[in-house]
């Protein structure tokens, strides 16, 4: 993101180098003296727009990559950690199908209140987010809407000086430096908080998610395991 520190420099950069590549054309019969400050104005003015949306898509960018690796990590140790519960394609296909919530149904019994945390709804968000970074229009965007209208940015507000909330698309999705921080310190979060290990905690409930998943109904991992092991 480095790249991105000095847009105004930048923008000031491709309106110099615009007047000099265009100065040769200038004719005092046609041209008043401030014709082409102006339109290098407006080349500065532009540039400054597209690096600002670069900016912001690249961000997006590394964001869904970031939450997409954690989704896929977080699944993985799910099955690691429930296989001495139970195995094969059934449960491996339920586990690799949970949300964030799912996972709070595993591990509240345990004693870890990851609804209470505050990057628990922060990871709700950045869900949100990149599904409408990657989808566009839909309900992920409905939902950001009503719940975290802070990731849309429409220009328009700044100019009429009220919000076009019922206006904002796909196209308004937008994080600052400080939000991309927030997501990024929300999965160091959780990461640093998750339980060492699941599979022989005595608390540990099989969910009912996985129950139904499986067919079965809800006892103690322990219950489950024995069961099995029977």
């Amino acid at each position: 993101m480095s790249q991105f520190t000095n847009l105004e420099s930048e923008a000031d950069k491709a309106a110099e180098q615009w007047l000099r590549d265009n100065g040769h054309r200038f004719n005092p019969d046609l041209h008043s003296s401030g014709d082409f400050e102006e339109t290098a104005l407006d080349v500065g003015l532009e540039f400054y727009e597209l690096l600002k949306d670069m900016q912001s898509r690249t961000r997006l960018s590394v964001v869904a990559g970031m939450y997409h690796e954690w989704d896929k990590q977080l699944h993985q140790w799910m099955v690691d950690q429930m296989s001495g519960w139970c195995s094969g394609e059934k449960f491996e296909e339920a586990v690799w199908k949970t949300t964030l919530t799912d996972l709070a149904d595993l591990v509240e019994p345990l004693g870890w209140t990851i609804r209470s945390e505050l990057f628990f709804n922060q990871l709700k968000a950045c869900r949100l987010v990149v599904n409408v970074y990657k989808h566009g229009n839909g309900d992920s965007l409905t939902q950001l809407k009503r719940k975290h209208p802070e990731y849309l940015h429409n220009p328009v507000d700044e100019w009429v000086g009220e919000s076009c909330f019922k206006d904002l698309s796909h196209k308004h999705l937008s994080i600052s430096e400080e939000q991309f921080q927030a997501f990024s310190d929300a999965i160091v979060s959780f990461w640093r908080d998750i339980p060492q290990d699941i599979y022989d905690h005595e608390s540990a409930v099989m969910p009912e998610w996985l129950c139904k998943a499986l067919g079965g109904s809800g006892n103690t991992a322990s219950q489950q395991q024995g069961g099995r092991n029977r």
